[in-house]
């Protein structure tokens, strides 16, 4: 289960991030706060467009699957469990070392 939430989370990842880059920008960036075009950066933004719908669903769902992995993880450490397996404990000798002589 943790390893399918997993690569489910890492490719709603790549999604989401290539969404966001697809995007045009909506205002005039750095040029657009000193002067340049202020109709456009406190206009009306307009009908959603398809890419900006797939942006949201991916984030919830990035969302969504972040606190599962979470929830996933901290129930696992509750019962014990750990993703690092546990060294074996190797026992103390059991007699003292004798003095080394100079």
């Amino acid at each position: 289960m943790t390893i399918v939430l997993t690569v489910l989370h890492v490719a709603v990842a790549i999604c989401l991030i290539l969404s966001v880059l697809l995007q045009a920008g909506k205002a005039g960036g750095m040029g657009a706060a000193f002067g340049g075009s202020s109709d456009t950066m406190f206009g009306t933004r307009g009908p959603v467009n398809f890419l900006s719908k797939v942006t949201t669903g991916a984030a919830v769902l990035f969302m969504v699957t972040s606190l599962l992995l979470t929830y996933i993880g901290s129930h696992n450490a509750n019962q014990g469990g750990s993703i690092v397996p546990a060294a074996p404990v190797q026992a103390a000798p059991t007699t003292p070392a004798a003095p080394e002589k100079k």
